[in-house]
């Protein structure tokens, strides 16, 4: 048994109830492309679990068009931004131990004051980004 850091080493959670560490996270967008060459075989079924810590506001909107995504603050406070399809915008700021969930379709982005550390779990098959 070996212990690893969610930060550094994220996991997928696949078919048949698997769990598989990943290689360590580079934050860049070919770790995210290995990321769904590695796994895309689970289709939307497939959830990456990762865990990073932001000192300034997101820069774009993403959204998930497939599968929800749990959005779990474990440090600090984030306020998340999302945006239905007519276009309506909703804001809720998480603190330690909340969690609120992106609806498939729902683009989100956020701001932080200070730090804050967010556990993601992310059905993330055909994600998408957009400046904000």
């Amino acid at each position: 048994m070996t212990s690893h850091t969610l930060s550094k080493h994220p996991v997928h959670l696949g078919l048949g109830a698997t769990a598989i560490v990943q290689p360590e996270m580079t934050g860049d967008m070919s770790w995210y492309a290995g990321y769904g060459e590695r796994h895309g075989g689970d289709g939307p079924e497939g959830r990456l679990v990762s865990m990073h810590t932001f000192s300034k506001p997101w820069d774009m909107w993403e959204m998930h068009p497939r599968g929800s995504e749990v959005v779990l603050c474990t440090q600090g406070a984030i306020t998340l931004h999302q945006e239905a399809a007519d276009g309506t915008v909703t804001q809720v700021t998480l603190h330690q131990g909340d969690y609120t969930i992106n609806a498939p379709g729902v683009w989100h982005t956020a701001d932080v004051d200070g730090a804050a550390s967010v556990v993601f779990i992310t059905a993330g098959e055909g994600t998408e980004h957009r400046p904000r």
